[in-house]
């Protein structure tokens, strides 16, 4: 016999997206709340995540709302200046005291562990089998729309032979003997870890082989700061780039002699722009690493040999393979976040799905009509290509300015730390700070127009 669920809203996912979505949805309604995950705890991917990982922006700009991740500034270390950024342990311990100390004692949140959502709107558990009803007049929140991708729970997308070693990014960490050579398959942020995790660990650069179906660019750390003057720096500084290219390669361009985006080798134009942040440090390890392979995607893996799109690769036959190679974050159609059946969490300001989650929270707490909450909050994409990268500040941008038109909103946002825009009430404003928002208030209407065009050229 099945029972019935009791709650206001089902939140499927207990990623970071439905922990900010639920947080922020309980701090301003008076509603009850399930929230239903396969895995066995909070936290999402990072439950699964390589033990090396660490967040690639300041960990202020992460978790849920009413509690702050972190907000330090590091004393020491090659990131001295810039703000700390939590590990993967510190992530989870981070999500299960927001769980046990702030949901569940709040007596207003429920928590299924083990669970899926089916189609025949009822939780089934993964170890019992019970299923429990979901009724009609309970929201469902889909928090897994843009559920990343893993190289621990996805295999790698080329074929293996029984003879070669592959193995996913997590399990460098548990190694026992070392190979004479580490082929790293990937161009985006684990595989970046990776390298650099090896080279922190005495691995010669020389005995590293990268393998990089496209080149990246990637965001300076320095510029993606929880300061309104550095943030707010950037954006005007963007806007400005924007309004003078006459084309995307020349928008980069402008881009990185601005301080802002990062390419790895500076003698090829990437293509790949999905823009995690890199720090200085980091990329000038990275650029140790000489021996680069750009044959396009792998498609064969073998003791010996690797087969790309465009050519082969020898390696030594003792070479381990690593896995960095999984999609990672999807770029799904765009679909309204709110329906008529579902809530659909999606990024509102480009690039912070956690702000964007917890402000859906907030405008469904406090708005009712449906048309109204899509006009506030339209999502954003993220972006891949040149062209998506362009399109997705150009939304951003336009989003920021429809939700922050609202006077409770903005306040609201200005007094939440995941908004990476914000100029707090008690922030002392400089004369820098106010030269910084003339001149984005001057180069919107040019760089937003130009960021329309270019975001169809590519």
């Amino acid at each position: 016999m099945t029972r019935s669920l009791q709650a206001d809203y089902l939140v499927v996912g207990a990623g970071a997206s439905g922990m900010a979505f639920t947080d922020a949805l309980i701090d301003n309604a008076d509603v009850r709340v399930a929230v239903v995950d396969r895995r066995h705890s909070v936290g999402g991917h990072w439950l699964d995540a390589y033990p090396f990982v660490r967040l690639h922006q300041a960990s202020a700009f992460y978790g849920v709302a009413s509690t702050p991740l972190g907000g330090k500034v590091q004393a020491h270390g090659p990131e001295a200046g810039l703000h700390e950024r939590a590990n993967v342990s510190e992530i989870c311990a981070y999500y299960a005291h927001i769980l046990g100390d702030r949901m569940l004692e709040s007596g207003r949140v429920e928590f299924f562990a083990n669970c899926e959502y089916d189609s025949a709107r009822q939780i089934v558990s993964r170890i019992s089998g019970e299923r429990i009803d979901v009724s009609p007049g309970c929201r469902i929140v889909d928090a897994r729309y843009l559920a990343p991708d893993i190289p621990a729970t996805t295999p790698p997308p080329f074929d293996v032979t029984d003879d070669a070693r592959v193995i996913p990014v997590n399990d460098l960490a548990r190694l026992s003997e070392a190979p004479g050579q580490y082929v790293i398959v990937g161009s985006g942020k684990t595989a970046t870890d990776a390298c650099i995790w090896l080279l922190a660990h005495g691995v010669d650069a020389a005995a590293i082989c990268w393998v990089r179906p496209r080149e990246p660019w990637m965001l300076n750390r320095a510029v993606v700061q929880p300061d309104p003057a550095v943030v707010l720096g950037m954006a005007a500084d963007t806007m400005e780039a924007a309004a003078a290219a006459t084309s995307l390669a020349e928008l980069f361009l402008r881009l990185e002699d601005a301080g802002i985006m990062l390419r790895i080798d500076r003698t090829v134009m990437p293509t790949m722009a999905r823009t995690p942040t890199l720090a200085g440090w980091e990329l000038e390890q990275l650029r140790t690493i000489e021996h680069v392979v750009r044959l396009g995607h792998v498609r064969r893996v073998e003791r010996g040999r690797v087969t790309l799109e465009h050519g082969e690769v020898a390696i030594t036959r003792d070479a381990l393979v690593v896995h960095c190679a999984a999609s990672g974050l999807k770029t799904p159609p765009r679909v309204p976040i709110w329906s008529p059946s579902t809530i659909t969490l999606q990024p509102i300001r480009a690039g912070f799905p956690c702000f964007g989650a917890a402000l859906a929270g907030y405008v469904e707490a406090t708005r009712r009509d449906e048309e109204e909450k899509n006009r506030l909050c339209p999502p954003t994409p993220y972006g891949n290509s040149l062209a998506g990268w362009a399109n997705m500040t150009l939304l951003g941008a336009r989003a920021t300015a429809s939700f922050g038109a609202e006077p409770d909103i903005k306040a609201w946002a200005d007094g939440v730390a995941l908004n990476p825009a914000r100029v707090p009430p008690e922030y002392v404003r400089s004369a820098e700070l106010e030269n910084t928002l003339s001149r984005l208030q001057t180069g919107l209407p040019t760089g937003l127009a130009r960021l329309a065009e270019l975001s169809q050229s590519g």
